[in-house]
């Protein structure tokens, strides 16, 4: 069992850097704005995976165009995919915002404005 883990944990590197490949030559985001592969979660029998991204900089809707735009080449970063990697079946590609970032940040900041108990 373990070693499907560690062959999973290894899979799921390789993708997540050869998308971030993908997105450093090929996905056109504004100058002021960086795409970032944060993660990548793949079924067990590798049919599926879904791709985190965190995107920095920029308007919400901004952010949300650079996603519809990657969702919109989901099928040719698969094509990508299956050229570089050798596998029998390139996964089927979900893409997801990764906002845990911005949660942090809003925790944070709810923190900042809280009084320090007094002693």
């Amino acid at each position: 069992m373990a070693e499907k883990v560690d062959r999973l944990t290894r899979v799921n590197t390789l993708i997540r850097q050869e998308i971030a490949r993908y997105f450093e030559k090929d996905i056109l985001a504004p100058a002021h704005m960086l795409v970032s592969v944060t993660e990548v979660r793949s079924s067990v029998d590798l049919r599926n995976a879904t791709v985190m991204v965190s995107i920095f900089g920029g308007s919400p809707a901004e952010r949300s165009e650079v996603m519809q735009e990657i969702s919109h080449r989901r099928v040719d970063i698969q094509r990508a995919l299956a050229r570089v990697l050798s596998f029998k079946h390139t996964p089927v590609l979900n893409f997801e915002q990764d906002r845990r970032r911005e949660l942090g940040d809003r925790v944070l900041e709810m923190l900042g404005g809280v009084e320090p108990e007094a002693r």
